[in-house]
């Protein structure tokens, strides 16, 4: 019924989608060639290469440091040297842990041990290949052996320890179990640890991911009792890559870190298992019934604890290098070699990997393919071409960080920007990136038609949009973490975006052993129209940051995206301001303790220190200065400009991003150096944007938050003069 809704409100919008006869940095005598282009790339692409290559890609668990996973790393270089690329493994040596024990047992008040392992299914042969499944576990967990009452924490989020501490109850010394979903998974550790946790359990609760949501595998796609997410809870929020090598390359011989002293690996162990596993744990316990929205759907009565449930949990690891294998292939342009289009997708997986990211690695491969056709056809890119398939993405964005790591200083004078894709489904476009590419985008999404309603591809998500009570415009979100965009832009001050087709496609596969080409077909995009529609949007990416005579920058929506997140930070400490005089109030009245249940044993709540003004001036005032500048130079005709301005101003623009990182970094964690975009410190993949100012006040670290504001203050100023530079070439 959804479909039907969304299908007549994206006709209400339009009915049609036609070649452009605008393009955002072309002149207009090279946008028919630009159009005509794009067909031509779109007649060259076949549903049938992704078929056979999901297959053949995913045909064996590849995870890090499998023979398997350099055998396809061959294969496509094998692949885009057809294609006309000059193609390369280029090989770094990670730490990658592996787990030699596993062992959860309930000890009291009665006992049992946690199975640990998937069902295979008969019906899919992929799941097994016994003896080749890799282990559920999580990466980046420490040794230990561990034994202690049990906590229920819910998500285990900081949301869900203020909750805690209402009803009185401390993890210190205790291990927790927290569900899957709320948050990034590697918070749930690192939150625990800081409250004192000994140990973590975490599962997949049939309410966010299993029989509650639909029918489970294989009859649905839904994650059965069996089922275990893999993950890595490396605390990426400090920096991803290796976690022996902070900031710099994984080479064979570099120096390394004692693991020891390697922050970014979990200060206590964890484990994650089924909800067929943790049943039994959850329960054994005791203490308060959880507030009702921490409620899942196992049939229990689910109680906080701690107790009467014991559990005793140990874990061990290799802890030993292995190489990873980044596939990188280059098309040299024709007019600007230097000037470098990125466009990458990871090809290592938790086990199969069929959706998770093979789905859009294939239409990444599809992609190289289809130009390499144009190219022996004729077609020359301006611009030179690399297309990259990372390896080590899933324990935490490992190939990729490694590389921007060890080629940061080229790729900062050479990369136009960084386009990348993970998995992909069926649905609606849904998209990330640098807000200065907003326009370009929005223009692509226009001509990209959608395979199942016949409307563009813009038209349907801002559909879907208006469904869900949004206002019907289509925006880039902003980038946080979770894929290989990351060092990209985040550490390296490169434009980046993150693109795929979802919402259509749900299921409970992610990083299980059911992760396998026959769910994929049975499931997600059975006929790859979606992986079609993927290769057709990034591809035409690709086509026009490599062909526009203007590379296609935009600052005035860039503008409005800034001024909306200023505005956001004020009715942020505003409105922590009023709640804390609210509840101040309520503690003069005694409506606290009036309202407490001594049963309960609620902890009483005492006054809250009262919130500062903070002095926002000097931001706003940048952000005036920032629009009147912007408004000129987006006033400006780039149309007749010689081609030796066209040139001074593409060298110009190809840095802008980097007008927006500080070489100091963020706070407590310098890896992350972009003032406007970063995960959160306690949300991992979710963004923050304008970080160090908005998680300095949401800590009311008030001295903090002013020194981030002169930080930013100072970085809107140099992007500024970097744009009045801009504007004084076109002048």
């Amino acid at each position: 019924m959804l479909r039907i809704f969304i299908v007549a409100a994206a006709c209400m919008l339009s009915l049609t989608s036609v070649a452009q006869n605008s393009i955002i940095g072309f002149k207009a005598a090279n946008i028919e060639s630009q159009n005509k282009l794009e067909d031509a790339f779109d007649a060259q692409l076949s549903s049938k290469n992704l078929d056979e290559w999901m297959q053949l890609l995913s045909d064996r668990p590849h995870y890090v440091g499998t023979e398997y996973g350099r055998q396809n790393a061959e294969w496509m270089i094998e692949q885009f040297t057809s294609w006309g690329f000059d193609a390369k493994i280029e090989t770094y040596h990670v730490l990658f842990p592996y787990p030699k024990i596993r062992l959860l047992e309930l000890t009291k008040p009665t006992s049992y041990k946690a199975k640990l392992s998937a069902i295979p299914i008969a019906e899919d042969k992929y799941t097994q290949q016994k003896d080749e499944l890799l282990p559920s576990y999580n990466a980046f967990s420490k040794d230990g052996d561990v034994e202690a009452e049990l906590v229920f924490v819910n998500y285990g989020i900081p949301a869900d320890y203020e909750e805690l501490e209402k009803l009185g109850i401390d993890v210190k010394g205790k291990i927790v179990i927290a569900k899957y979903a709320g948050s990034w998974r590697g918070i749930k550790p690192k939150l625990a640890a800081e409250k004192g946790a000994i140990g973590c359990i975490i599962y997949s609760d049939p309410e966010d991911d299993g029989y509650y949501r639909g029918d489970t595998y294989p009859e649905g796609a839904f994650k059965n009792e069996t089922g275990v997410q893999r993950g890595s809870v490396m605390d990426m929020p400090l920096y991803p890559g290796d976690v022996l090598t902070p900031g710099y390359a994984a080479t064979k011989d570099a120096k390394r870190l004692d693991r020891k002293d390697a922050p970014t690996i979990t200060k206590i162990p964890v484990l994650p298992i089924s909800y067929q596993d943790a049943l039994p744990l959850l329960k054994a316990l005791g203490g308060p019934v959880v507030p009702d929205s921490w409620k899942g759907a196992l049939p229990i009565t689910y109680h906080v604890g701690p107790g009467p449930a014991m559990v005793h949990l140990k874990l061990e690891f290799d802890w030993e290098l292995k190489p990873i294998y980044n596939v990188i292939a280059k098309m040299k342009g024709d007019v600007f070699p230097d000037q470098w289009v990125m466009r990458g997708n990871h090809h290592d997986a938790w086990v199969h990997g069929a959706n998770d990211p093979i789905s859009g690695l294939v239409a990444l491969l599809e992609e190289a393919r289809a130009i390499g056709e144009l190219v022996k056809a004729g077609y020359k890119p301006k611009r030179t071409l690399v297309y990259c398939a990372w390896d080590a993405e899933e324990p935490g964005l490992i190939g990729s960080t490694e590389w921007v790591e060890d080629h940061k200083d080229e790729l900062q004078k050479k990369v136009v920007a960084y386009v990348n894709s993970d998995s992909n489904g069926r649905g609606f476009l849904f998209a990330g990136g640098s807000h200065t590419l907003q326009a370009m985008f929005s223009e692509i999404a226009d001509d990209v038609v959608d395979p199942q309603t016949g409307v563009s591809v813009k038209k349907r998500r801002s559909a879907f949009d208006l469904l869900n009570g949004g206002d019907g415009n289509f925006r880039l979100g902003a980038l946080g973490s979770g894929s290989d965009y990351s060092p990209f832009i985040q550490h390296a001050g490169i434009a980046s975006l993150n693109l795929g087709y979802f919402a259509e496609n749900a299921g409970g596969e992610y990083h299980t052993i059911y992760d396998t080409y026959t769910h994929y077909k049975q499931f997600k995009d059975p006929d790859f129209e979606y992986g079609i529609a993927l290769a057709k949007t990034a591809g035409r990416i690709v086509l026009r940051l490599a062909n526009s005579d203007v590379l296609p920058f935009e600052f005035q929506q860039w503008n409005q995206t800034v001024s909306g997140y200023m505005s956001e930070l004020i009715k942020l400490t505003d409105g922590m301001r009023a709640a804390v005089e609210k509840h101040n109030t309520l503690v003069e009245k005694n409506v606290f303790e009036l309202a407490t249940d001594p049963k309960k044993n609620l902890a009483k709540p005492g006054k809250k220190e009262l919130i500062p003004y903070l002095d926002f001036t000097s931001l706003q005032n940048e952000m005036v200065a920032l629009n009147k500048v912007i408004t000129d130079f987006s006033a400006k005709d780039f149309s007749n400009l010689d081609q030796a301005k066209s040139n001074k101003l593409n060298e110009k623009l190809l840095i802008t991003e980097q007008a927006l990182i500080n070489e100091a970094g963020l706070p407590r964690r310098p890896w992350y150096k972009h003032q406007l975009y970063a995960p959160g410190f306690y949300t991992g993949y979710g963004v923050k944007t304008l970080p160090g100012v908005r998680e300095a006040i949401e800590q009311e670290n008030w001295e903090e938050a002013a020194d981030q504001i002169k930080i930013l203050t100072n970085t809107l100023r140099g992007f500024k003069n970097h744009i009045e530079e801009m504007l004084s070439i076109v002048e």
